[in-house]
């Protein structure tokens, strides 16, 4: 048998019984993480959009407890792990859509915001929010924070057992290591460290004098690195001690979450030692330096420049999306600064996008060894290592064919707003703030977007925050035409 008729024949499709088992596990989750923005809507007496959300309520706890009922298999394929994952983001943002729109606004413009939201990206067509209701605005932020956890990593946590199958809805690559305990221990954990990050956040932001509900809704998106503010101005409206704390909150929520338990259980030097801790800090400055100078160049005063870079510069690197002016005046070269930072983003295992800083660091490390290996004898062995650890092929693989994808991605995206007549730097800034779910915006992102475009921008926003493969595994046909496995 030829090596293509083996791969088919022990390729299997995506079972029904068990994607439909599984999303009505995260349709009783959604259900439950519905109930915070029904108490905000009847606390602030917006009864209609508190009726809506209700209805939602309802309707995904029915659904979800008929669907959990299904037989839970003994296994899940990688593909239906992934085809779950995407359909969680997806599935979630379209169901938000109805509620959104009770603020007023049409369906495209909710649509776009629900994606926006639960990608923690930030982007938004809408002209201004300040005159949004407040429960809208809390919505927003919520479904950040929960969005920047993952829906998926929140199932495992509340209701999934200590299954194989648990372990590839939190890893559908089975990527993690070093898990010394069940998965659903393994996802309590990363839920009990975002939950301290978020309560510890929200008593800085109240020790500075922000009221409660600015404070909430932005220790949501920074934490979640998502963005979203109550105000048009973005964190320019907020005193200078409260934009440092949701600057620092941004560089929290960008560091990988298992390495906060690491740092508690080894001591902090354990975390200080990870390599993409110390990158994340370093670009960040970096960047935020590089931003100064350039502003500076442009005319602004040192101290000003200074402060605004670094915060631009934590912003675009941890792919919060916070701005502290406006960057439709920034020149070419701040553009082309910022867009390699939110290409870059932040660590595996944070609420940040990007490509990730540990993929960047792969790279890097090949690149060194292809010149080192030039001076080497023609009998020496080289083994790629990061740090103390080895990498193995299969690492090298997925890392190349992720930054691979996602550039593709980017080419993609951006084709079509350079045909339309966009401008082809703004263009591909706001496409790689969309799959880098940063949310900073050249300007383009508004009311007057064509529809196609509006559709292109929510598709990375969805492909950035499932990492494209899940997304792309959903799309593809071959995931649900075919024989398919025994559910067992």
């Amino acid at each position: 048998m030829a090596r293509d008729d083996t791969v088919l024949a022990l390729s299997y499709a995506v079972r029904l019984p068990v994607v439909l088992k599984y999303l009505g596990q995260l349709s009783l989750v959604l259900a439950i993480l519905t109930l915070p923005p029904l108490l905000a809507a009847l606390w602030f007496q917006d009864y209609v959009f508190a009726w809506r959300l209700l209805s939602l309520i309802v309707l995904t706890g029915a659904v979800g407890a008929m669907l959990s009922r299904l037989p839970t298999p003994a296994r899940l394929q990688v593909n239906e792990a992934l085809v779950i994952t995407a359909l969680a983001f997806a599935g979630t943002a379209v169901l938000m859509t109805w509620p959104l729109m009770a603020a007023g606004i049409g369906f495209s413009a909710a649509l776009f915001e629900a994606v926006s939201a639960v990608t923690t990206t930030g982007l938004s067509t809408l002209a201004t929010v300040e005159d949004m209701p407040p429960a809208f605005l809390f919505t927003r932020a919520w479904m950040q924070w929960y969005g920047g956890l993952g829906i998926v990593v929140l199932t495992v946590a509340l209701l999934l057992g200590h299954s194989l199958a648990s372990h590839h809805l939190v890893d559908p690559e089975l990527r993690a290591e070093n898990i010394a305990t069940t998965t659903r221990h393994y996802a309590r954990r990363m839920l009990q460290v975002y939950v301290l990050l978020t309560l510890g956040g929200l008593m800085l932001l109240l020790w500075v004098n922000i009221d409660l509900f600015t404070a909430l809704t932005h220790v949501f998106a920074a934490v979640s690195t998502g963005g979203f503010s109550n105000f048009d101005a973005s964190l320019a409206a907020l005193p200078a001690a409260a934009q440092l704390v949701v600057s620092l909150l941004c560089v929290t929520g960008a560091v990988a979450l298992p390495l906060y338990y690491a740092g508690f259980m080894c001591g902090p030097a354990e975390a200080l030692r990870d390599m993409e801790l110390r990158a994340l800090v370093v670009l960040s400055l970096v960047m935020g330096v590089a931003m100064a100078w350039l502003l500076a160049a442009d005319g602004m005063p040192w101290h000003d420049a200074l402060w605004h870079g670094l915060l631009l510069g934590i912003s675009a690197q941890t792919t919060a999306g916070f701005f502290s002016l406006d960057l439709t005046g920034i020149a070419a070269g701040g553009q082309l600064l910022l867009i390699l930072a939110m290409l870059g983003g932040g660590s595996l295992g944070s609420t940040a996008g990007g490509v990730k800083l540990l993929r960047l660091l792969i790279l890097a490390r090949l690149l060194q060894m292809t010149l080192w290996r030039s001076r080497l004898a023609e009998h020496a062995v080289l083994q790629p290592r990061l740090g103390t650890r080895l990498l193995e092929s299969d690492d090298i693989e997925r890392a190349l064919l992720l930054i691979l994808l996602f550039l593709l991605v980017v080419i993609a995206s951006w084709l079509p707003f350079v045909l339309l007549g966009y401008e082809p730097l703004a263009a591909l800034f706001e496409v790689v703030s969309a799959i880098g779910t940063v949310g900073l915006s050249s300007g383009l992102s508004a009311s007057g977007l064509p529809p196609l475009l509006q559709a292109v921008l929510c598709f990375d926003m969805l492909a950035g925050r499932v990492e494209i493969v899940a997304l792309l595994v959903l799309l593809f046909p071959g995931t649900w035409l075919g024989k398919r496995a025994e559910v067992s």
